[in-house]
């Protein structure tokens, strides 16, 4: 047993879980879920599997169900555990709870309540897919799961398609073909992109490509499992020199004169030293 009992002060616990692999669960997240009066879950029984696979008893306590279709009783009976000075441990299905997840009503019901607000961090699909797909990730947005017609999809696109920073999407496979060809004609298809599938699962897979290439290598083989989907920034024209020496003075704010180069340098797509010589002028003026 890898965990420990603990006695938590009354409060709403918010618990990451693994994506995949069981064993990428952090050794707090199992202390609070060993620990907490009430136990809330999105999928209740993945939850009790998971224990299971670490050896944390439930002791008696219940597994509630917590999700889109649970209604407003479900979050009235954890208002109510906190309200009565209980410590509460909320855990999404996989990965960080409120990432595209129904625990926000929640946490912000908590708050407003005055009740205190924690979170025993965990895995990331997002996160982990920005590490593997070998896109910058200075800045990036997390869009979520795209809308299912087609219409409303592209309209949506549309309002992402300047946005400076790396896009992340989730993605279902039934529908990842047809989102690729909107992505590739709505974000242009010769946007360098990623595919991550079934992230720290046994058959893990990231593919890099244009949009268009990935397009069309699944309109030919479909694949299965869980995706996240990242698309590079838009790509402008020539850079202004003045567009990077006001980058640069409002980076030298809060950064070193090096990595005040280094971040606007990314973020321009640009040379680093003529950055670097214009940081050094500016951080002496």
């Amino acid at each position: 047993m890898n965990y420990q009992k603990l006695r938590l002060p009354a409060g709403l616990y918010f618990v990451g879980t693994p994506i995949g692999s069981a064993r990428d669960i952090t050794l707090r997240a199992l202390d609070v879920l060993a620990s907490a009066e009430v136990i809330a879950a999105e999928d209740t029984r993945s939850l009790r599997h998971l224990l299971d696979i670490h050896g944390v008893p439930l002791d008696g306590r219940r597994v509630l169900a917590y999700h889109d279709h649970s209604g407003a009783g479900a979050q009235a009976r954890l208002l109510e555990a906190l309200a009565e000075g209980k410590s509460v441990a909320y855990a999404s299905e996989a990965g960080m709870p409120l990432i595209a997840d129904p625990g926000f009503e929640l946490s912000r019901a908590a708050a407003e309540a005055g009740h205190m607000v924690t979170c025993a961090p965990g895995p990331s699909a997002v996160l982990t897919a920005l590490t593997l797909a070998g896109l910058p990730t200075d800045a990036f947005f997390f869009a979520g799961f795209l809308p299912n017609a087609a219409a409303a999809r592209k309209t949506r696109l549309e309002t992402l398609r300047g946005v400076p920073g790396t896009l992340v999407f989730y993605e279902s496979p039934k529908r990842l073909a047809a989102s690729l060809r909107d992505m590739a004609e709505v974000l242009g298809g010769e946007r360098p992109a990623a595919l991550c599938r079934e992230l720290t699962k046994k058959f893990e897979e990231t593919r890099r490509d244009t949009l268009a290439g990935l397009a069309e290598a699944l309109a030919e083989a479909p694949v299965k499992g869980e995706v996240v989907l990242l698309v590079d920034r838009a790509r402008s024209g020539p850079v202004k020199d003045s567009d990077i020496e006001q980058d640069l003075l409002a980076a030298l704010e809060t950064h070193s004169v090096r990595d005040a180069a280094d971040l606007v340098a990314r973020m321009h797509d640009v040379p680093r030293r003529p950055v670097y010589q214009l940081a050094l002028k500016l951080g002496k003026g």
